[in-house]
């Protein structure tokens, strides 16, 4: 079992990993619309970089952490599928192996720093638990964003889970 400050050093590695490969995303992308969204949750990430700092200086100042808001530009899954429609007009569906590439590459990423705050909600307790519970909430919802622009540019048929169209009919 972590402590907490280990806890919170891991944290901000896998924050950090995923920051800089959503910025080479952003270099190595030319569709706008794809470098906005790398930008977008490279600036995330950078966010919870910097509140996960404060709390291991809080840590070590006064021994214990204290849980503020953590706010995601990332739209909640709910609301992505709810925005569904729109967001199928404005998208460009032109082949962006770079971007489909990148995506891949920032899925898995999400996928592990999800499951470790997961392991970390399990085994901390009172404020900790709930800071990591509030990472964990936000990773979930960058992996049903990253998931949803994967589908969409990969020509899957899904979008956010949903099926876009039936070959069987």
């Amino acid at each position: 079992m972590l402590t907490l400050e280990k806890a919170i050093t891991k944290a901000i590695a896998y924050e950090s990993r995923i920051r800089d490969l959503y910025r080479e995303a952003v270099a190595k992308t030319q569709d706008p619309k794809g470098q906005k969204v790398f930008q977008t949750l490279a600036d995330d990430e950078q966010r919870h970089i910097d509140y996960l700092e404060a709390k291991r200086t809080q840590w070590y100042e006064e021994g214990r952490i204290t849980v503020e808001s953590l706010m995601s530009p990332i739209p909640a899954p709910e609301v992505l599928a709810a925005d569904l429609e729109g967001l199928q007009q404005t998208l460009d569906r032109e082949d962006r192996r770079d971007e489909k590439r990148m995506l891949s590459k920032a899925l898995q990423v999400e996928v592990e720093t999800s499951a470790f705050y997961r392991r970390m909600v399990e085994q901390m307790e009172g404020d900790a638990r709930a800071m990591f519970a509030r990472f964990l909430e936000i990773e979930d919802g960058h992996i049903a964003a990253v998931q949803a622009e994967l589908d969409y540019i990969s020509h899957t048929g899904f979008w956010f889970d949903l099926q876009e169209f039936d070959m069987e009919h």
